[in-house]
Formats: C-alpha cells, structure tokens, sequence
C-alpha cells in the first residue's frame, strides 16, 4: 500500500518572474490535510481519510515547483483564468470592439491563454492555519482581456473535510470572466491507476454538445438516452468509450452540464469503491464541465507512477464554454463597479 505524505515546503521555494513560491499546509479537526502553492494559485494535494482511516492523497500533481514547470499537463490543481474553457477563434467583442486573444488549442483560447493566471505567481495571505487567500491584478489587455482585473481566490478547509473555493474579482473598465479549479482527482489515490471504476452521478438533465472544435454549438440538450445521462450513478467506464459522435469528439468526457441546483444541494459527485470515498461538488456557476483527463500521460506525478489516460477527473464548476460569443447562455460580462463572486465546494465522506 502506498504510503501517502504531503509534499516537502523546501521543494516549493523558488523565485519564478521575480516572485517567490511557497508551499502552504492546512489542517482541520478531522485529519485531513491539503496543500497549496502561490504558483497558479493551485491545490497541490489532499490528503483524505479512506474507509480504513488510512490517509491517501487524491489529487493529482507534484512534489515541486520544477514538477509543474516540467509537466506536459501544465492545469494540475490550478486556478484557472481570466477565462476558463474555450473561446472560439480567440477571439470575442465587447461594445462593438473585438478582442484578440492568445489560440492555444488550435483556433481557440484555452483557459486564458498560454500564460493565463495558472502560470502566475499569486500573492499570499494565511488565516489560522485554515485559510489561505491568494492575489493577482491582471494587466489591462494581458492575453489580449480588456481592463484591470484584480482577482482574489481563498481556499478554506473546514471541519467537514470540505474545500471550499471563492473567487472574486473587481475591474475597470468592462470585461469578460470565468474562473474555476482545475484538481483533478482520482479517489483511489493519485498515481493509483486510472479513474474508469469511479461511479459518477451529475443531477442534471441538460448537457451542451460540442462542434467539431470542441465549441458549444449553443443548445443544451437533453442527456436522457445518451452517454451523458448520470442522473442515476453509472461507473464512468460504461459509455466513456461510447460510439456517439459527441464522445468521439473529446475522447471522452469533456463537456459542460447545466447546473440548476443551488449551492446547498449538490451538482456531482463521485465514488471510489476501492477507497469508500466519495465526492460531492456544490457550486454557485451554471454548468458543472466533466473532463475525464482524455490526454493524461506521461507525466510521473507525487507518488513516482505516471499518470495515465483517464488517470483523474476535473468536475470544473464555471460558465458556460465560449460565452462571450454565445448570447443564449449566461453573461459573463463584468463591469466597474461590479463585483463578480462564486463558489466552488468540494466534500469529501466515506460512503457506507
């Protein structure tokens, strides 16, 4: 059995763009533990008890800074921004000006561009030992986003081994924005093989399929008698290799749903029979995205394994894909004097 441990603080002391990172621990009553880095502002590990009580880290990443600057899959655990998921073409218009962004995934902008926030080196504040607030102001027209956007992320760990995740942001002049996390997770423990035995449910009955760039095509449809119905819990292998176009599309899951619940209920959840854990995800954002690490490997993560296709699953709680461009779905604008708020939470319990 793997024997699970937070990273080391030293391997997180570096300088990047003139800053300095650090590794950041926090701890509730419950044992579990999480760790966390200024880099990207991103959650590191998880430490969380299983069904024997024995701690296992269920979040993918690694031992170090130069692990993330290394590795091919460049989201582990970030905070994702100014804009997460796709804009087609990078490009958008606001106020009847067009924006340019960086294409980082073929014709689109992808989670804000090559040098989007998850390659920032965030400033840091640490409450008691169970918060940690971090900081970034983006440059108007950094990545080609108008406006000075001043973006604050907290992470909190509370009694209820819930990592509770809030984004706001403030700017002056109008502006488009969509953040969320981007962990993946593997509740059989990182690095345990792939995530194909986890049963997933996701309380929707709407999905949004995707063109042959992986853009909305601007409907939601109907998940019933599709691959992408989880209203009733299905092990995630049962359709992920399904003939249906949509799946072939991303190689799997890699899709928004609609989230119509409100943060006390949750959207998602997952379940590791092997581990007993399983995870629920509550949020405040109208989609809830499933990716099911279709391009995951190579990459040799904390515990010395690589990390396999489908070696962990992001449940990104955000707006809608493409949103600037797509008028039907939910706006994203952010204007001055405007206060953009949201709320990630993922809960962790041992199921019975």
């Amino acid at each position: 059995m793997t024997t699970y441990k937070l990273p080391h603080p030293k391997d997180f002391e570096s300088k990047l763009h003139g800053k300095n990172t650090h590794l950041i621990t926090l701890t509730n009553r419950a044992g579990m533990q999480i760790a966390l880095t200024d880099y990207g502002a991103r959650l590191v590990s998880a430490l969380v008890p299983d069904k024997n009580g024995n701690l296992i880290d269920v979040v993918l990443g690694f031992n170090s800074i130069q692990g993330y600057l290394e590795a091919k899959e460049v989201y582990h655990g970030a905070s994702i921004g100014r804009f997460c998921n796709r804009i087609a073409n990078g490009k958008f218009a606001l106020d009847g000006k067009e924006y340019s962004l960086d294409q980082n995934n073929g014709t689109n902008c992808l989670h804000g561009g090559a040098t989007g926030f998850h390659t920032r080196v965030w400033d840091r504040q640490v409450s008691f030992n169970k918060q940690v607030d971090f900081y970034y102001v983006s440059p108007d027209g950094e990545e080609g986003f108008p406006g000075e956007l001043k973006t604050t992320v907290s992470y909190e760990l509370n009694n209820e081994n819930e990592i509770i995740i809030k984004f706001r942001a403030t700017t002056n002049a109008p502006t488009v924005v969509n953040f969320t996390n981007h962990a993946y997770f593997n509740l059989n423990g990182e690095g345990n093989g792939d995530v194909l035995n986890h049963v997933v449910w996701i309380n929707t009955d709407e999905f949004l399929p995707l063109n042959e760039n992986q853009i909305p095509t601007g409907d939601l449809y109907p998940v019933e008698g599709t691959a992408f119905d989880f209203r009733t819990p299905k092990v995630l292998a049962t359709e992920i290799n399904s003939p249906e176009e949509q799946i072939q599309i991303a190689n799997g899951y890699d899709h928004s749903f609609a989230n119509k619940q409100p943060i006390s209920e949750p959207i998602a959840s997952a379940y590791s029979k092997e581990s007993g854990i399983e995870l629920q995800v509550f949020s405040t954002e109208p989609s809830i995205h499933l990716y099911t690490g279709n391009f995951l490997h190579e990459d040799e993560g904390k515990s010395g394994r690589k990390y396999l296709r489908y070696g962990g699953l992001c449940f990104e709680a955000q707006h809608y894909p493409d949103s600037p461009n797509q008028e039907k779905f939910p706006s994203v604008r952010l204007n001055p004097n405007e206060v953009f708020e949201s709320e990630i939470r993922y809960k962790f319990n041992i199921k019975k």
